[in-house]
């Protein structure tokens, strides 16, 4: 089964190509990272699979719905989705389990009773991620890599068929990173797609199957991520001669000398 279907993308902003005959396919089963430099286009690809940006040219199907010819808000419903906007845009002073309710609804916050099947889930996702002491904390005192994963317990309220994540670890401290990292690689026990945008090629943790690169908003290279996932592709994508190596399903890079 297709979940996401992007058919000869493009998106034209006066003079500027921000994408160019885009062409992904995304199946059920696949997991997928998007990886390029800043401002090759990926985050303009998250936007158009959630429907908040449409294209110029071009075709997108989500979850079997033809954009255009759907209410996007209701496939919305069927997509778990973190960004650092969204993050800013929650009640710093709300409690955790609050914020992570939320989630079932698309709120931002409460302004009703909520009830009490969705408090008892919003608890069991922050205990299943070692976070039931923090339940009663208020966001705003929470670390940033808490926050990330508080904004990932938020986007599982709904139960999901497609999970969208917009670089969760930028800002993460190493230790953060990992732990953050170990909780996205958990979703492999989840009947869930995950597509992932980030900058570095070490945060692939074996969840991930697939991978885009994208370069000036074209796709250089995409599909199972060892095949994808080469020194010259890499180079060709962000102009610099690697080493890489694969260690447990985990890919790592090391600049050559003088590159």
């Amino acid at each position: 089964m297709s979940i996401i279907k992007m058919q000869q993308v493009s998106l034209k902003r006066e003079d500027l190509q921000i994408l160019d005959n885009v062409d992904l396919d995304i199946d059920e089963g696949e997991h997928w990272v998007i990886l390029g430099r800043n401002g090759s286009g990926k985050t303009t690809l998250l936007e158009m699979m959630n429907g908040y940006m449409f294209p110029s040219h071009g075709r997108i199907e989500v979850l079997g719905n033809l954009y255009g010819q759907c209410d996007v808000r209701e496939v919305r419903k069927e997509i778990g989705y973190i960004s650092q906007t969204l993050i800013e845009k929650l009640t710093p002073r709300d409690p955790v389990w609050e914020v992570v309710a939320t989630g079932a609804y698309a709120f931002l916050r409460f302004y009703q009773t909520i009830p009490d099947e969705v408090k008892e889930k919003a608890l069991k996702l922050l205990d299943e991620m070692g976070f039931a002491k923090l339940a009663n904390h208020a966001l705003g005192t929470l670390s940033q890599g808490e926050r990330k994963k508080v904004m990932l317990a938020r986007s599982l309220m709904a139960d999901p068929k497609l999970l969208i994540m917009d670089e969760p670890c930028a800002g993460l401290d190493l230790y953060e990173r990992e732990k953050m990292l170990a909780e996205i690689d958990r979703l492999r026990k989840r009947n869930i797609t995950v597509v992932y945008v980030t900058h570095h090629v070490e945060e692939i943790v074996p969840l991930f199957t697939h991978v885009a690169l994208i370069r000036d908003g074209r796709i250089g290279a995409a599909g199972p991520k060892h095949d994808v996932l080469t020194e010259e592709t890499i180079k060709l994508t962000y102009d610099i001669p690697v080493e890489i190596q694969w260690d447990d399903g985990r890919p790592w890079i090391r600049v050559r000398s003088g590159g």
